[in-house]
């Protein structure tokens, strides 16, 4: 009996330490698996979602469990992750890159970009239908996988870049960085069992259901955000 209590007690401490460990989590999306059809079907949404996705954070949670980065804000985690392993790269990044993706995504029709927003795509890039074109046209030449972004520069631009495997544009072995405020996967996960090999068809309906009203609300975000500033400094 005494025995069955020691295990019973080492397995209660496992068990809480991994509970109150658990410092990343998988974020909710606001609308189901189904929502995006038909230019995101809902078998890849759940798989992307649930088990990519979730295995991005356990992954991440694994690395960071014990160490000082364990209570470490997401962010904070990237702005230095030429210092940090691969592990903690790959995954801060998956966790992150997914994050805003779901986040731009909406399978509400017919949204537009702000004013705000709309001014500066046009001073930037003439037309938003350029801007399309431009991330379209980087997304589909990022060989392999990865990922293109419309990002706030320091200087308060806007500029498309991209990145290789799970990479963002807050990392400082990064040569474009920014806040991201557009987010596009091509991942083969993110498209495959609907589009096989045809990424400039996924690329092209993804536009569809591209969320312009959170994108417009994150780029008012980014202008003011100090961390515009943090990336001038930290990392390079």
């Amino acid at each position: 009996m005494k025995n069955l209590k020691s295990i019973l007690f080492i397995v209660v401490i496992l068990v809480n330490n991994f509970v109150f460990s658990q410092t990343q989590t998988l974020p909710k999306l606001t609308y189901s698996y189904s929502a995006l059809e038909p230019f995101i079907d809902s078998t890849t949404m759940k798989i992307h979602h649930s088990l990519h996705h979730q295995a991005y954070v356990n992954n991440l949670n694994k690395a960071i469990v014990g160490t000082p980065l364990e209570n470490v804000p997401l962010i904070d985690i990237m702005l230095t992750i030429s210092t940090k392993p691969d592990v903690i790269r790959n995954n801060s990044g998956g966790h992150y890159n997914h994050s805003l993706f779901w986040e731009i995504l909406t399978p509400t029709k017919g949204t537009k970009p702000s004013l705000e927003l709309q001014t500066a795509i046009e001073a930037n890039f003439g037309h938003v239908d350029s801007l399309k074109k431009i991330i379209n046209k980087a997304a589909a030449s990022r060989f392999g996988s990865g990922w293109a972004w419309l990002i706030v520069t320091p200087e308060g631009k806007l500029i498309v870049s991209s990145t290789p495997n799970q990479d963002n544009p807050l990392m400082d072995n990064v040569k474009d960085r920014g806040i991201p405020i557009i987010a596009i996967d091509v991942w083969e996960h993110a498209y495959y069992l609907k589009y096989q090999n045809k990424r400039g068809d996924y690329l092209g309906a993804i536009w569809n259901i591209m969320d312009w009203n959170a994108i417009s609300i994150k780029y008012a975000e980014a202008l003011k955000n100090p961390l515009l500033k943090t990336l001038t400094t930290v990392g390079n």
